[in-house]
């Protein structure tokens, strides 16, 4: 069973059971059809509407649609993801930042952040030069940057502590 919610406060339990979907126990029948690449037509009690998918976050499992005009966020909770809240881990995904390590031996060839600067998941966070490639290192999550433990040109090992949040 999916628990998918429109918003925060409006939850529905989604099943799918012998070829039939079931919306909050109830039978829901609809038809849905493929226009082109991320479009659909969706025929539901004798109404149409036309759907596209405007963006789609798979680790975070949340969908925009846009449905005759009309944007609408949508996230699908699995049955871990609803075991994993029940036990009061929301999400693992979200988890603080505690530190970043260097991936592998290689050579600070730049620092992109200060700190003090609050980052976001996917911010660049320096160079790390390793076997004559430039690797850009980014934020796995959001936080706060607290100290910066290497400095531009210094030689770091793999696992060595670079940034601490």
């Amino acid at each position: 069973m999916y628990k998918v919610s429109l918003k925060e406060n409006r939850e529905s339990e989604v099943e799918f059971k012998d070829n039939n979907i079931l919306l909050n126990g109830s039978d829901f029948h609809w038809n849905i059809s493929k226009t082109s690449k991320g479009k659909f037509q969706i025929i539901k009690d004798g109404q149409t509407f036309n759907a596209e998918v405007i963006d789609f976050d798979k680790e975070t499992k949340a969908v925009e649609i846009k449905i005759n005009n009309q944007i609408y966020s949508v996230s699908v909770k699995d049955k871990m993801d609803q075991l994993l809240k029940k036990m009061g881990i929301n999400s693992l995904n979200s988890s603080v930042l505690k530190e970043i390590k260097a991936p592998m031996p290689g050579l600070i060839h730049d620092i992109l952040v200060e700190v003090g600067k609050e980052v976001k998941k996917g911010d660049q966070l320096m160079i790390l030069e390793a076997m004559k490639m430039e690797n850009v290192l980014k934020s796995p999550g959001t936080g706060v940057i607290q100290s910066i433990e290497v400095e531009k040109g210094n030689s770091v090992e793999k696992n060595q502590i670079l940034i601490k949040f």
